[in-house]
């Protein structure tokens, strides 16, 4: 990557809180928190000052225990929750000149359907499982503006040959699949209108490992193929080491550690890092 790329987003202060917060939590410089939690009035800061740029073509992984705050992150950058406070810009939306946080839903819409995918952890919350297969994709090309059933009908089977689901089993809901197969069909969706963003919210979690693995490779195949830029979120760092150029560690909705991915993996420099990295061994 040359100095001279520009990211193709830049996350600033992003901030999440779950509560109103009191004097003894709104000061960011004198937090007094329990992990992430004010012991006085109850507000949870989910996310905390957090701040990276992900890179055009970059696979970036965000790593950390349930409740760290990932997940959390990954909804406020999809606009399924509003932030608290922060800045977001995107370069190939207003050339990067608007705080995406601050956009009408309208726009924030617009953003997601053709800007961003995203997969979820549970297929349930991605997908519309009495719909068919290819039904859930025309459902997201249609929200880009897409009236064109023959193509979103070649698109739809060009993506779902991709992520091989059998094309006899198109018209099939994905209610009837298996999880794997239910994780290829939210990828397949997610693409559908090639955004440069893919956001992966722990998409192997709960599969079997010989299914994890055919998925990180099918994440892995498209990634090269497409050129996407991915935020992917793990509490696994096999599947970290596996895909992600650069890594970030969040413990208690902040930023503990980031750097390539091999250089924290083999020299962890955060205690919690390293109690991650020693677990893994």
């Amino acid at each position: 990557m040359g100095e001279s790329t520009a990211p193709i987003l830049r996350v600033n202060q992003l901030n999440k809180q779950f509560g109103t917060g009191c004097r003894q939590c709104n000061e960011v410089g004198s937090r007094q928190l329990d992990k992430n939690y004010c012991t006085a009035c109850g507000t949870v800061h989910a996310c905390q000052q957090i701040s990276f740029d992900l890179y055009p073509g970059e696979v970036l992984g965000i790593v950390g225990e349930s409740g760290s705050g990932k997940s959390t992150l990954m909804r406020c950058l999809y606009f399924d929750q509003e932030v608290t406070n922060g800045e977001a810009f995107l370069t190939p939306y207003k050339d990067g000149s608007s705080n995406l946080f601050e956009e009408s839903s309208q726009q924030q819409r617009y953003i997601r359907n053709h800007l961003m995918g995203k997969v979820y952890q549970n297929p349930v919350m991605g997908l519309r499982m009495d719909f068919s297969s290819i039904g859930n994709i025309a459902e997201k090309m249609i929200a880009a503006g897409n009236r064109h059933v023959a193509a979103m009908e070649s698109r739809g089977s060009e993506l779902l040959e991709k992520v091989h689901i059998p094309l006899h089993r198109m018209k099939e809901a994905p209610k009837n699949f298996s999880g794997g197969m239910q994780q290829r069909v939210q990828i397949a969706k997610a693409m559908s209108n090639n955004p440069p963003i893919l956001l992966l919210d722990e998409v192997t979690t709960g599969l079997d490992l010989s299914v994890q693995a055919n998925v990180l490779d099918l994440i892995k195949h498209l990634q090269r193929e497409l050129n996407i830029s991915i935020v992917l979120v793990s509490h696994d760092l096999g599947v970290i080491r596996m895909l992600a150029d650069r890594t970030m560690v969040m413990l208690d909705g902040q930023i503990v550690e980031q750097g390539l991915t091999d250089q924290i993996l083999e020299d962890p420099q955060h205690a919690y890092t390293q109690q991650l990295v020693h677990s893994m061994l």
